[in-house]
């Protein structure tokens, strides 16, 4: 799981044209041929300005993840279809072919020019985290310090990119002393509620079981270190519930709200595990789903529109008054975890 960072889903709201940079960058490159004319593939494949918004966004995730294969893979597929702006082709193209030159094992990714976006697979690294086991281990022969040093970066030092590799390589070592220290640091600490489940995580990674206690804002918070989810798909069936409720009313006319609606919910859900609004969310109650896709929809609209139109998320969910107070503190909910992030 990527770090998380509620900064980066500001950064990204701020930054919605971001692939536009991208594409500007790569035809800039020196060495890129751009072609005179470039026709698509004689496959009467139609994109519609909101399908074509879509896959605008799913190229930018597909970069920000590095992960060029489907990129490039995406990007032939945009190549065949007719009807847009010639300047698209050249975008796509330069784009591509500048993918092609730095990245070139990753050419063949998914089957090649025809393949189209049923073959997309995430590229695999093998034995990916044993090298990395390997590696903070090496360095740990090297210097005898280096855990010490691991924790000094995540607790003692500004919250950054570095606090999160530290946690990351700490979960590569031995030793209770070092879940004795995260463990007291998790429950001594004011730390935002990210960070605090990115030290859950650590923990669980190190094979630490149990329960914890510690403090969420006002609120004491138990969690049972053999759940704790290190992806996405290791969260209840409740939690992807909501996004479905979301996509269901916005995916086609609205890609834009729903790509920022998926994640906005990834860093809330990790901001509020274990607490009494995550363990609401888990009841497996049709309206408590409705209750706070509703909420989510509200919140992103205020953030990309900057208007407030509650009835109208109400009635797109069917939030009847009696449903309303739940909404309401739903929305709350949304709203300081928003706040805050913005404020740090």
């Amino acid at each position: 799981m990527d770090s998380p960072s509620i900064h980066m889903f500001f950064f990204k709201l701020k930054e919605v044209c971001y692939n536009q940079q991208l594409f500007a960058q790569a035809r800039g490159k020196e060495g890129i041929h751009i072609k005179e004319h470039i026709s698509p593939a004689k496959d009467n494949v139609i994109l519609f300005p909101k399908t074509l918004d879509f896959y605008q966004i799913q190229l930018t995730v597909m970069l920000e993840n590095e992960r060029y294969g489907e990129a490039m893979e995406l990007l032939r597929f945009l190549l065949q279809c007719q009807g847009q702006d010639e300047r698209h082709y050249e975008e796509w193209q330069a784009l591509l072919e500048w993918l092609e030159a730095a990245f070139p094992q990753y050419m063949n990714h998914g089957g090649g020019q025809g393949a189209g976006l049923d073959s997309y697979e995430h590229e695999e690294e093998p034995d990916e985290e044993e090298m990395k086991r390997q590696n903070v281990r090496a360095k740990l022969a090297e210097d005898q310090h280096y855990a010490d040093k691991l924790l000094h970066t995540a607790m003692e030092e500004p919250l950054s990119e570095q606090t999160m590799l530290a946690l990351e390589q700490l979960s590569y070592l031995e030793g209770s002393d070092i879940d004795d220290k995260l463990v007291g640091w998790l429950m001594q600490a004011r730390l935002h509620p990210l960070l605090q489940f990115r030290v859950l995580q650590t923990l669980r990674k190190r094979g630490m079981q149990g329960t914890v206690q510690f403090k969420r804002g006002q609120e004491q918070v138990s969690v049972d270190m053999e759940t704790v989810p290190l992806t996405p798909e290791e969260f209840p069936p409740q939690v992807a519930m909501v996004t479905e409720r979301v996509a269901a009313q916005t995916e086609v006319q609205e890609p834009t709200l729903y790509y920022f609606a998926q994640e906005l919910w990834s860093q809330f859900i990790m901001a509020i595990y274990g607490t009494e609004d995550y363990r609401s969310i888990l009841d497996e109650d049709d309206t408590t789903i409705d209750i706070w896709a509703a909420a989510l929809h509200q919140i992103v609209t205020e953030s990309l529109t900057g208007s407030r139109n509650e009835e109208e998320s109400r009635a797109m969910y069917e939030i009847t008054d009696t449903m309303r107070f739940r909404f309401e503190q739903a929305y709350r909910s949304f709203r300081q975890f928003v706040s805050a992030g913005m404020q740090e």
